[in-house]
Order: C-alpha cells, then structure tokens, then sequence
C-alpha cells in the first residue's frame, strides 16, 4: 500500500501525523482492512503521514489493566523512545484503548503529545474540507452506534462518531443504553484475552440483542475490540441480516470522492 514508515523517512519535516496501527490493527485479520481503509482516506484527504513499523510496540493497555504496572512502563517507555527521535508531536489511533492510553497516561512517562482518536481526525478533515461529502447522497439504511468505553465515558467523546453517521445518513438509531449509559461490550480491563465468569448471559450478547431492537442493519463502532465482541454476539444469535462495520469504513464506502463509490 506504500505507507510510510518513520525509519524512511527521508523529509526533515516530521509528518503531519503518527498513524498509531495497534496491535488489533496489525495482527487481526478483521481490523487490518480499517486500518486500510483510513490510511486510504488519509491519502485522499492528502495528510502527511507515517507509522512507526517495526518499532511500535503494544502501548501496554492490556498489561496495565490486568494489573502488571511494570510491563506497562516497559513497553510506555520504549514506544516513547522510539516516538521521540522522530520528533513526532500528533498521533492518530483508531483503538479508543490505545488512544485513551497514548492521551493520557504516557504524558507522567514524558510522552506528550496531541493525541486523536480517529473519528475526531475524521471529523477534523470533514469540517475543514479536506474530505468532501455530498449531503444530498445520505443512505437511508438505519444505523446505530455503540459508544466504545474508552473514547465515551473514559474521554467524553460521545460527539465526533456520531457527526460521522449522521454526514452520511438518513437513519441514526440510538440504543437503549447510549452515550454516559452506554453499556460495555465486554472486552475491557483485559476481559478480551480470557474466557468470561460465569453468569446468565454474555455482555456482548445482552448489548446485540438492544442493537437488534433498534432495527439497524450496520452496527457502527470504533474500537477493535468493541467490533469482535459485537461481531461474535451477531453469530451467538445466528443474526446474518446486520452487520458491524467500523467509523472509518461507513465514510469510505459513503464518500463521494472515493474511487470506487458510484454517486
């Protein structure tokens, strides 16, 4: 895809941004092709930017949350040696783990930077029209947002995704538990790499059965771990007829300037 890579970088102007890939964004097979696709819009938006490569390391969410505070500054000082000799002052991450961790727990690490999550940088380019929508082209196929933890209750950004949906659609739906309300979908606090305890349902079950409820046919997140949870509830129910896609891609597949878009 001819990204570039921090290590090649060859202007003596740091780029405009760090595209912050994650560990979702780099080993899952799912959430590769939303990395894709925002480095796409990226590209057409003409933003300068670059990623780390082989020198970014997981920020150390997982192990902070799991209670190993050692190996959190661990991997918080490496990313932050690594960051530093490029001279790097904003960062881009689509996981609102990775973002929450990057804005606000590496600056007592010395690691500050201005960090967006990528619904806000999307948001960003919209407003000041380096994307172009088309108002007049909405879909009307009912959408509904989950508010992903970290970037809803964790940094109040309950705003930014839904200025997405609603640039280019007709239909946002809101579940019974949305926003400050929202309910978790299970993944957090290192819930994600283990098997759940016991109880009367799964999280993310009980969360695709509002979802359903809403009468959506795209469930919209913006959070990795969000989209496998709410991905795995959908085969729980054994519903074919919904399915979950990430901010990023809803304006990819809506906007007018994209190539393979019909308007």
């Amino acid at each position: 895809m001819d990204i570039p890579v921090l290590s090649r970088w060859h202007s003596k102007r740091p780029p405009e941004v760090l595209v912050w890939v994650g560990c979702a964004g780099a080993f899952d097979s799912r959430y590769k092709k939303v990395i894709q696709v925002f480095v796409q819009l990226l590209k057409l938006a003409k933003v300068s930017f670059a990623i780390l490569g082989e020198e970014e390391t997981c920020t150390g969410d997982p192990a902070k949350r799991m209670g190993n505070e050692y190996l959190f500054q661990i991997q918080a000082l490496n990313n932050i040696k690594s960051i530093k000799k490029y001279g790097i002052q904003k960062i881009v991450a689509s996981c609102p783990h990775c973002f929450n961790t990057l804005k606000n727990e590496y600056p007592s690490l010395g690691g500050k930077y201005k960090v967006f999550h990528h619904s806000q940088y999307l948001q960003h380019l919209i407003k000041t029209k380096r994307l172009l929508i088309s108002p007049e082209k909405k879909d009307s196929t009912p959408v509904v947002y989950h508010d992903s933890c970290y970037l809803g209750r964790g940094n109040q950004e309950y705003e930014a995704p839904r200025y997405l949906l609603k640039s280019f659609s007709k239909s946002l739906k809101e579940m019974r538990r949305a926003k400050s309300k929202g309910l978790c979908c299970g993944a957090g606090g290192g819930q994600m790499f283990k098997e759940p305890e016991k109880g009367h349902s799964d999280i993310q079950t009980e969360r695709i059965q509002e979802a359903i409820q809403t009468g959506a046919k795209t469930i919209s997140t913006g959070c990795p771990f969000c989209m496998t949870m709410l991905e795995d509830g959908l085969k729980h129910k054994e519903e074919k007829n919904i399915k979950v896609k990430d901010l990023a891609e809803w304006v990819w597949e809506n906007l007018p300037q994209n190539p393979n878009v019909k308007v």
